[in-house]
């Protein structure tokens, strides 16, 4: 080997060995970790809706519920054994990526379009899907507007920042129908400006339209349209690059699902943990090591279901028969019942 070709070989294995020893690989993933910080601060921070009615809103005293509420709820129930140690970050459509790329959160479940873009543009990943859903309008029933394609001309409102505008122009377009969008900061405004008159017809995720729809003064006065224009997948999302944090997330939601498969519910939790059913011994942390990849106790799943509940519980008061909209549960049943929710095996 030439002598300047050996001095330079020389001083790039120096500068590396240098570089390895001052910055291990494995120290800025841990840094980084989402997880470590969460543990750190002693709670998680989880950025939600400005007050969404099923998914996420505060009740007459203050406490947060709904169906994303609960999964939030989950994951500190996952990492702590406690469902108190999360606080709520109301966000709007506008900043809430914001929100979760400047570390302003650590975790967004906020009834939110998991789509291309976003997963592959905004530095986030969406890990699972807690509600499949889609786009619809609402009218007044004076109006004698019976289906969407009899919007020709209408004005729509809507919140600024979501996937509503983009879908609602597609329908229109893909229809040749002509509208007018006014957008605002959030669905309060919006549902406000359609109360008053400013707009024909509220559009959004159709959840969203039977939740809001109980909030105006005559909720029979107002009709939700049969037409759904769009997938709306809505889901969790973590920031890119902390693939365990995105992981603990992931489970936490199909551990939620895979309880309601299994049969067992927050009632019955500690009854099962005797079963013979290795699936179920396998969920609740009695055989397997299933929490040490995500670094977080055994018995997490168990922690989840004794505290928050099966997705069945949760969809059921927050959404379903037990709740005031009396959702179907329709998309989001279980695959064996006819849906789309899905767990993967814990095994």
């Amino acid at each position: 080997m030439p002598y300047r070709i050996f001095i330079k070989y020389c001083v790039s294995c120096l500068l590396f060995a240098i570089m390895s020893f001052a910055f291990p690989p494995f120290a800025v993933q841990a840094a980084e970790s989402t997880l470590a910080l969460v543990k750190e601060r002693g709670h998680l921070v989880c950025g939600v809706s400005q007050g969404l009615p099923g998914f996420s809103s505060p009740d007459d005293k203050g406490n947060w519920r709904g169906l994303d509420i609960d999964l939030c709820r989950a994951v500190a129930a996952a990492i702590f054994g406690d469902v108190e140690k999360v606080k709520f970050a109301p966000v709007s459509s506008k900043v809430r990526f914001t929100a979760l790329q400047s570390g302003e959160i650590d975790l967004l479940v906020r009834n939110t379009t998991w789509s291309m873009h976003r997963d592959t543009a905004l530095g986030a990943d969406f890990v699972a899907v807690n509600y499949y859903d889609g786009q619809g309008f609402m009218v007044r029933r004076d109006t004698g507007v019976k289906s969407a394609l009899e919007l020709d001309g209408a004005s729509l409102c809507t919140n600024a920042g979501t996937t509503t505008e983009l879908n609602a122009a597609d329908y229109f377009r893909a229809n040749d129908m002509n509208y007018e969008i006014n957008t605002f900061e959030n669905a309060n405004e919006s549902v406000a400006a359609y109360a008053a008159g400013r707009c024909d017809a509220y559009t959004t995720d159709q959840s969203a339209l039977y939740a809001y729809r109980l909030q105006l003064r005559d909720p029979d006065a107002h009709i939700i349209l049969p037409e759904i224009i769009s997938k709306e997948p809505l889901g969790p999302v973590v920031r890119q690059g902390d693939a365990q944090w995105g992981d603990i997330v992931k489970w936490s939601h199909y551990a939620m699902l895979t309880a309601e498969e299994l049969g067992v519910n927050s009632t019955n939790v500690d009854a099962m943990r005797k079963s013979k059913n290795p699936t179920i011994r396998r969920l609740l942390g009695i055989e397997g090591s299933f929490g040490d990849n995500l670094n977080i106790p055994a018995d997490w799943a168990y922690q989840i279901i004794r505290t928050v509940g099966n997705y069945g519980e949760s969809f059921a008061r927050n959404l379903g028969k037990d709740s005031p909209l009396k959702i179907e549960r329709g998309l989001n049943a279980q695959w064996n019942k006819g849906g789309l929710q899905y767990a993967p095996p814990i095994r």
